[in-house]
C-alpha cells in the first residue's frame, strides 16, 4: 500500500479523536445539562415542539414507559412509511413516474429504514420517487438515528445517576431524547454538511431526469434529485441507504477524493462524541478514553489488514493476483482507488452505517472478511449513533463481572454493583444477534428459493449468505452483492432479521438501565476494578473479540478463511 493511504487513516483517526471531546461536551450539555446550548436559537424551537406534543421536558419515564413510547413510535412510523412506498405512484414528486413498490420489497424498504438498517433490496432511482425518497426515507434517517441516541443515553444515565429518591427509577424521556437529538445534533449538522456536499459536486434538485447524448452518441437518462439533504444524514446517522443504487460509489453522492474522507468522518463523528459523552456523565473523562483504546485497536487492526489486502501488490495476506501499480481495482472507482475502498468499507462496518463506495463482492477474501467481522462483534467498534454506546456498555458490564470472578468480588462498574438480574439481561443481550444471523444464514442453505438468488456456489456463496444477514441483524446494511435480494425470501427474512435485530435488543439495555439507576453508588475499595485503565482497555478487547470468535469462526471457517487459503494454495501451486 502506499503512503497516501496510511496518510488518509491517520488524518481521519486524529479528526476523529480530535474533535470527539468537544463535541461529546456539547452533547452532554444538550442531554444532561442544566443549560442547554444555543438557548435563544435551538431552545426556542425545543420548547415550541415540546409544547405541540404536549410534553413536559422536565418530566422522566422509567424503563418500561421509554421502552413504550419508542416501540409506539417507531410502530406508527413502519405504517406510514410503508403507506409512502405502496401509494407512491398517486403522490406527487414523481418525475420518472414510478409505480407502486411491491408488497414484500415495501415490508423490507420499511423494516429496513425504521431500523437504522438501510438496507437496499432495490435501485433508488429505479424504485423511488422524490417524495418517498424526502418524506419516507430522510424522515426515518433522522428519527431511527434520534431514537438510537436516546437509548444509548439511557443505559449511561442508569450507570452515572444517583438514585433520585422514588420507588421506580426513571432513565430519561424518549419523546424529549427524540427532539433534543433532533434540534440540538442532527439537524444542524447534517443541514451544515449538506452544504458542504453540494459545494463539493453533490447534487440537489427536485428537476426531472435530464436525457443526455454520450461522447459515443448513445443516448442515456441521468437521474437527478434532493441527494445532498439525504447524503448528510445517510451518514451522519449510521444510516447508509443511498440515493442511488451505487450509494456512495456514484459520482452525484460522493464526487471527490475529500467528499470520501468527509463521509467517513461523519460516520463516526457522533459515535465517538457520545464515548465522551458518556466520560462527562461519569465525571470521569478517562472513562472515555480507556473505551476509545479499545476500540482503536480493532478498527486500526481492521483498517490496516483491508488495505493490505485490497491495495498491496505483493501481500500475503490477498488471495487473488492484484495490479501491481494500483493493487485490488476490481469493483472499485478509479477516482478513489483500492486503499480508500477499503478504508471506507471498515469505516462503515466498524460503525452500523453500512455505505459503500465500491462491490465488495469484489474484495478479495481477507478484504471482505474484515467488514464482515467488524459487524460480527456487535458493531461496538465506534457502532452506530447510540446503539454503539449501548453495546459497548453492555461488554463493559459483561468486562467487570468477569474480572470480579477472577479476583473473587462482586463486579462494580462507577460505583454500582453489577448482579444476577444484569448479567441474565446482559446475555439476552448478546444472544440476539448471534440467533438471528446462524439460524437464517443456516436456513437458507436449505432453501432452493434462496440458494437460486446466489450468483456464486461452495464457500463465496456461503459468504454472500453469511454477510447478507450479518449486515441485516446488526443494522449495518451494506451489501456484500452477487446476491438477488429482491426476491420473497430475502425481503421477509431480511426484514424479520432487521426488526428484529434493532428493537429485541433495547429491551434488555433499557432494563439494565433501570435496574442500575435505582442502585446506589458505593465509593471503590481496594478490591475494585479500575475501569479508567489502559488494562480495563485491554481486558474489554479481549471480551469483544472472544464473543465474537467463539460465536462466529466456526461459519467464517468455511466461508472466507476457505476461500482464501484455497486461493492462495493454487496461486502457489
Amino acid at each position: 500500500m502506499g503512503l497516501r493511504g496510511w496518510i488518509e487513516l491517520a488524518v481521519l483517526f486524529g479528526a476523529v479523536v480530535a474533535a470527539g471531546p468537544s463535541f461529546g461536551s456539547y452533547m452532554y450539555r444538550v442531554f444532561e445539562g442544566t443549560e442547554r446550548p444555543l438557548p435563544r436559537s435551538f431552545g426556542r424551537v425545543e420548547r415550541a415542539l415540546l409544547q405541540l406534543c404536549g410534553i413536559d421536558g422536565e418530566e422522566e419515564q422509567t424503563w418500561p414507559a421509554y421502552l413504550g413510547s419508542l416501540l409506539l413510535f417507531h410502530l406508527l412510523g413502519f405504517a406510514v412509511l410503508y403507506a409512502i412506498l405502496r401509494l407512491q405512484h398517486r403522490l406527487p414528486l414523481n418525475p420518472a413516474q414510478l409505480g407502486p413498490m411491491a408488497g414484500a420489497l415495501a415490508f423490507n424498504t420499511a423494516a429496513s429504514f425504521v431500523s437504522n438498517t438501510d438496507w437496499q433490496a432495490y435501485t433508488g432511482e429505479r424504485a423511488l420517487s422524490y417524495l418517498s425518497q424526502m418524506l419516507g426515507l430522510a424522515w426515518q434517517n433522522f428519527t431511527s438515528a434520534a431514537a438510537g441516541i436516546g437509548v444509548g443515553l439511557a443505559l449511561a444515565r442508569g450507570l452515572t445517576r444517583k438514585p433520585q429518591g422514588v420507588l421506580r427509577p426513571t432513565v430519561g424521556s424518549f419523546p424529549v431524547d427524540l427532539i433534543r437529538s433532533l434540534v440540538y445534533v442532527l439537524l444542524p449538522t447534517s443541514l451544515a454538511a449538506a452544504v458542504f456536499f453540494v459545494s463539493q459536486g453533490v447534487i440537489q434538485s427536485l428537476a426531472p431526469y435530464v436525457h443526455a447524448t454520450t461522447v459515443e452518441g448513445a443516448s442515456q437518462l441521468l437521474p437527478m434529485g434532493p441527494v445532498a439533504s439525504q447524503e448528510s444524514i445517510k451518514l451522519l446517522g449510521s444510516n447508509g441507504g443511498g440515493f442511488f443504487g451505487a450509494n456512495s460509489a456514484h459520482p452525484f453522492e460522493n464526487p471527490t477524493p475529500l467528499t470520501n474522507l468527509v463521509e467517513m468522518f461523519l460516520v463516526l463523528w457522533i459515535p465517538s462524541g457520545l464515548i465522551h459523552t458518556y466520560g462527562e456523565m461519569a465525571g470521569n473523562k478517562l472513562q472515555s478514553w480507556a473505551i476509545l483504546l479499545a476500540i482503536a485497536l480493532f478498527f486500526l487492526g481492521g483498517s490496516a489488514i483491508g488495505y493490505l489486502a485490497e491495495s498491496s501488490p505483493n501481500s500475503a495476506l490477498a488471495g487473488l493476483p492484484l495490479d501491481h501499480a494500483m493493487g485490488n481495482m476490481e469493483g472499485k472507482e478509479l477516482r478513489l482507488g483500492a486503499a480508500a475502498s477499503a478504508s471506507f468499507a471498515a469505516v462503515t462496518t466498524a460503525s452500523s452505517c453500512g455505505a459503500t463506495n465500491a462491490m465488495l463482492d469484489s474484495f478479495n477474501p481477507l478484504g471482505g472478511l474484515v467488514p464482515m467481522v467488524l459487524m460480527q462483534l456487535g458493531e461496538v467498534v465506534f457502532g452506530g449513533v447510540g446503539g454503539g454506546l449501548a453495546g459497548l456498555l453492555i461488554f463493559a458490564l459483561l468486562s467487570v463481572f468477569l474480572a470480579g470472578l477472577m479476583v473473587g468480588r462482586t463486579p462494580e462498574l462507577l460505583g454500582k454493583k453489577i448482579e444476577a438480574r444484569e448479567m441474565k439481561l446482559v446475555v439476552l443481550y448478546l444472544l440476539v444477534y448471534p440467533l438471528f444471523v446462524l439460524v437464517f444464514t443456516a436456513w437458507s442453505g436449505q432453501d432452493a428459493s434462496a440458494l437460486s438468488s446466489e450468483a456464486n456456489a461452495g464457500p463465496h456463496g456461503l459468504t454472500e449468505r453469511l454477510y447478507a444477514y450479518s449486515s441485516a441483524v446488526a443494522n449495518n446494511g451494506s451489501a456484500f452483492a452477487g446476491l438477488n435480494a429482491d426476491t420473497a425470501w430475502w425481503n421477509v427474512t431480511t426484514g424479520v432479521g432487521m426488526l428484529a435485530g434493532r428493537f429485541l435488543p433495547f429491551a434488555p439495555v433499557l432494563a439494565i438501565a433501570g435496574s442500575l439507576a435505582g442502585k446506589k453508588r458505593v465509593p471503590p475499595g481496594p478490591g475494585t476494578f479500575p475501569t479508567d485503565s489502559v488494562l480495563f482497555a485491554f481486558l474489554l478487547t479481549a471480551v469483544i473479540a472472544i464473543v465474537g470468535a467463539l460465536t462466529f469462526f466456526p461459519v467464517i471457517s468455511l466461508g472466507p478463511l476457505v476461500e482464501h487459503f484455497a486461493a492462495t494454495a493454487g496461486r502457489l501451486f
